[in-house]
């Protein structure tokens, strides 16, 4: 060997595997790499017509020892695997073998193989095992082979100290995904806002009952950002999560009721209609949960029972009329048309209440059928003229299309010259209430600048600058408080107001947002009295 004469190792070689002798047939591999290639090719020859037994051990030897020379090899590394598929109870053999200490490689084929049989000789390795990338690697193989037997292993480790280990173990339960595991991943959850937003996920993507339960569950958190991903994550399920939303619909939490409205709006499921007529039938007190039933209904197919709709127009709270309007608009028919024609035609503070809503919420079916009535044109002339420029341009244009010329000219208003308002950037992903933003910023004098995604605004404000901001809490991907983190990156406090616009009442999320740099919070709804009052603390309002 001291010469190392080729055809000397070949023989060696082959006397090793007759013998059985795998360490004298290590020593002739750790020359492997000295020969040329024709060589290298001979001598692994001979190994590749041995045992598997006997194979598979020095294989793995020359892939943790020679790496460089495995990667110009590709064919050591290939016929492993075709060894392991082919019998792969060796792999548990080596898997067992206390002589093979670097096993990384068997373990890595087998979570590639999926082998199941494996599951015990890598739970009783990663009992044995003091070394974290080890320990990680067979919790992930675990996790790829899926097998059920290896649940109580993995949640051992999602109370581990080491961080990363919890992380890769919360990851394996979610790729078993059975039922126990998903009750272990909701178990674990309350401690750690990062880790639960990664269970989280993972419930998103199974999608079994107790990832749904777990899901609706969280909408109750009491931070913004974990309700946030679990109403998209609800809303991506669709038709799925509405039975578990419906039952929401009967407890009083006002601010899981608001939640679980928006998401059965967004969804569109026609069962969540009735549930959500009998709630309005309770007139609940929050008129932020009046309103999300009629903002969810303006989404739904009403096929029957849309007269129904009509009572909201006399809400006490504007936003909730302007919810109903859109509802109304969105199951026109002339049941509706009459019921409403006879309200407006009882004339009083009521009937002019009712025009005012109409005109600003932009309800085109419902006011194109009352404009042929002298008695609605002349109620809408109060207000139209003093209207948004956007609204009473829209409406214009849509009187003239309709053939309504002489009810259009008298829509020319005294409207101020928009570019001596204060500007106002507005924040919602509810574009309803925007659209009430716009008209009520209008109304009380200011110019509103409205975005529908956080984004926008913030791309918006990195070169503009306007009197103040409004922003809603929850909105998908950027919620209100990481607004105004951002933000606050761009201008103080004092350069540039921040009010929180919210229906939430949570303690935490008021002083999460505090410490993010809100200046104020505003409960929803709003109207132009209230909301000049908030903003007059802090910019001057003529």
């Amino acid at each position: 060997m001291a010469a190392l004469n080729a055809e000397h190792m070949i023989e060696e070689i082959r006397a090793n595997i007759k013998t059985g002798d795998s360490l004298k047939a290590r020593l002739v591999l750790d020359h492997l790499g000295s020969l040329d290639r024709k060589l290298q090719n001979r001598l692994l020859y001979e190994l590749f017509k041995a045992d598997v037994e006997f194979a598979v051990p020095l294989l793995n030897y020359l892939l943790v020892e020679q790496p460089a020379l495995a990667v110009e090899l590709p064919v050591i590394r290939e016929t492993l695997i075709s060894d392991l598929i082919a019998y792969p109870e060796v792999l548990v053999q080596v898997l067992r073998d206390p002589e093979i200490h670097d096993k990384s490689i068997m373990i890595e084929t087998a979570g590639e193989l999926k082998y199941e049989e494996a599951t015990p000789a890598l739970i009783d390795l990663l009992a044995v095992s003091d070394d974290s990338m080890t320990m990680r690697q067979i919790i992930e193989t675990l996790g790829l082979i899926g097998d059920p037997e290896c649940i109580n292993t993995l949640t051992d480790f999602l109370y581990s100290a080491d961080r990363d280990l919890i992380t890769v173990a919360i990851k394996s339960l979610g790729l078993v995904g059975t039922h126990t595991a998903m009750h272990r991943l909701a178990e674990r959850m309350g401690t750690d806002n990062e880790l639960d937003l990664m269970i989280l996920t993972i419930f998103a993507e199974v999608q079994d009952q107790v990832s749904l339960e777990k899901l609706n569950d969280t909408l109750r958190s009491h931070h913004a950002h974990m309700r946030i991903y679990a109403k998209d994550a609800l809303v991506e399920m669709g038709v799925k999560a509405v039975p578990v939303l419906i039952e929401n619909l009967k407890e009083g939490n006002s601010d899981l009721l608001v939640h679980t409205l928006n998401i059965l709006g967004e969804v569109g499921d026609e069962s969540a209609i009735l549930p959500i007529r009998t709630l309005l039938n309770t007139v609940p007190k929050n008129a932020n949960v009046r309103f999300a039933a009629y903002e969810a209904l303006a989404l739904l197919p009403l096929r029957k029972g849309a007269y129904t709709l009509a009572a909201g127009l006399t809400d006490r709270e504007d936003h909730v009329c302007t919810a109903a309007a859109r509802a109304i608009d969105r199951n026109f028919n002339e049941i509706l048309a009459a019921g409403i024609k006879n309200m407006i035609r009882a004339g009083g503070d009521e009937a002019r209440h009712i025009v005012k809503i109409i005109v600003n919420a932009q309800v085109d079916r419902v006011f194109l059928s009352l404009a042929v009535e002298e008695f609605f044109q002349k109620l809408a002339l109060i207000y139209l003229p003093h209207a948004h420029p956007d609204i009473l341009s829209h409406y214009a244009r849509l009187l003239k299309d309709k053939g309504l010329t002489d009810f259009a000219g008298q829509l020319a208003g005294d409207q101020q010259d928009q570019g001596t308002r204060l500007r106002i950037c507005a924040v919602d992903d509810s574009r309803m209430i925007l659209n009430i933003y716009k008209a009520t910023l209008h109304e009380i004098g200011c110019q509103p600048v409205l975005f529908e995604f956080p984004a926008g605004a913030l791309e918006w404000l990195g070169s503009e600058k306007p009197a103040l901001v409004l922003t809603d809490l929850n909105m998908p991907e950027v919620s209100g408080i990481e607004l105004t983190r951002q933000i606050r990156k761009l201008y103080s406090a004092e350069e540039l107001p921040v009010i929180m616009v919210t229906t939430q009442s949570d303690i935490q999320d008021h002083e999460a947002a505090s410490e993010a740099g809100v200046n104020d919070i505003l409960i929803k709804p709003f109207n132009a009295e209230t909301l000049r009052q908030a903003m007059g603390k802090y910019i001057s309002l003529d």
